[in-house]
């Protein structure tokens, strides 16, 4: 999709052993529909991959991520599971629309000429993920995410990315998926103020249980798909729990809506975003981003804040 100077080839575990902080980028799936692309509901920012135009948005969206300072791209796959897709007509699809989405962030990845950048495999909520009453039972989980995790890895994906988990049950069948595949793994817990995942669950027993999971392949913990007002009230009771692996944060702007997938409240500034951030760096943040509402703006702003020079390589 583009051209451009291949950087030598990055891992995830030298990007976590430098001493910058690391980079994600923003939001995929609200800055597609700030460029025109549809992304009502059941599919959300999946519907970008549905025809080319709408996927060369996609493109350039992950390619402006890089080009403001992102680290890692993650895949545009947070409604490409088989469930996901099926609503829509589109499940004997899966194979392809995946591939097309790994391609999508790998094309910007390897375009970007100033600093090496990975490509995430996203691992997402089977159902909605501000409803952890809908998680579907054990073994459905274990299965449709193991199945995504083995595509992702024979797509070649550099890491595997689990976001936005609002439970424990649904976490621990996606990190008992992932941790097979050979790939090292993030995860990103979706909280409730004070201490708490989405469900409910305190955040005291819910990561130590996780992290045992696990074993070796988890490699950072992190919080998302909050503001940044839950995330400081989280986030200080989060940081001991992590207890000596990297951690990090991702908020979001704006709120969700049932039709169209999110609402734009009025503009929350880059700047504004930035200086909230370099409060949580202070706290030892060592993986930060954005989540939904967030822009290429916003990862440039968090970009300023961190020491000049190439990424680990």
């Amino acid at each position: 999709m583009f051209g451009g100077l291949t950087m030598p080839k990055a891992t995830l575990s030298s990007l976590l052993a430098g001493s910058r902080p690391v980079l994600f980028d923003g939001a995929v799936g609200t800055e597609l529909s700030r460029r025109g692309v549809r992304t009502t509901l059941p599919l959300w920012s999946a519907t970008a991959l549905l025809d080319a135009e709408a996927l060369q948005t996609l493109a350039q969206v992950h390619l402006d991520y890089a080009r403001a300072g992102a680290q890692i791209l993650v895949t545009n796959t947070f409604r490409t599971t088989v469930r996901a897709l099926q609503p829509a007509g589109h499940a004997d699809n899966w194979r392809l629309l995946n591939r097309r989405a790994v391609e999508a962030a790998r094309a910007a990845a390897d375009a970007t000429d100033t600093h090496s950048c990975l490509v995430a495999g996203g691992i997402a909520p089977l159902e909605d993920c501000y409803r952890p009453d809908r998680v579907p039972p054990q073994a459905d989980c274990l299965a449709e995410h193991r199945r995504q995790v083995e595509l992702f890895a024979e797509l070649g994906v550099d890491f595997i990315f689990i976001e936005t988990m609002n439970s424990s049950r649904e976490a621990l069948a996606a990190l008992a998926a992932a941790r097979d595949c050979g790939l090292d793994v993030l995860l990103s817990l979706c909280p409730k103020p004070p201490n708490h995942l989405l469900s409910g669950e305190p955040l005291e027993e819910v990561v130590p249980a996780l992290r045992s999971a696990a074993g070796s392949t988890l490699r950072g913990l992190l919080l998302n798909c909050a503001t940044p007002e839950v995330m400081e009230e989280v986030y200080p009771r989060f940081v001991p729990l992590a207890d000596g692996l990297p951690h990090g944060l991702y908020a979001h702007l704006g709120q969700p809506e049932e039709t169209i997938g999110w609402e734009f409240l009025p503009h929350d500034e880059p700047q504004h975003y930035a200086d909230w951030m370099a409060r949580c760096l202070e706290q030892g943040a060592r993986l930060i981003g954005g989540c939904c509402g967030t822009t290429p703006a916003h990862i440039a702003a968090l970009a300023r804040l961190l020491p000049q020079g190439r990424s680990a390589r």
